[in-house]
């Protein structure tokens, strides 16, 4: 049984459905976001890619993992400056 469904300009979508994780895995999950609006269905296939690349190449599957940890760094940091920009702006601005 196929998940893709046509609709009425064939334009072919993925049918969606819902799984149930326990709040700690949720959590879990949102960690590894490299960027703020990133799907859950992104992060599970990602994970899902690191642990076929794992099973050929173990180098490959961490050096990928640094990058995305690397990255989900650099995305904190940046909210974190924008935070700070934000509070800063706020009280010029009740000055």
């Amino acid at each position: 049984m196929s998940s893709k469904k046509t609709n009425k300009n064939n334009i072919v979508s993925e049918k969606i459905t819902t799984i149930k994780v326990l709040e700690e895995t949720k959590l879990r999950l949102e960690k590894l976001k490299e960027h703020k609006k990133e799907s859950y269905d992104n992060i599970l296939r990602k994970i899902l890619y690191v642990l076929n690349v794992a099973r050929e190449d173990p180098d490959k599957a961490k050096r990928i993992l640094e990058r995305i940890s690397d990255v989900r760094d650099q995305r904190i940091q940046e909210e974190k400056e924008r935070e700070e920009d934000f509070k800063k702006e706020q009280k010029n601005k009740d000055s």
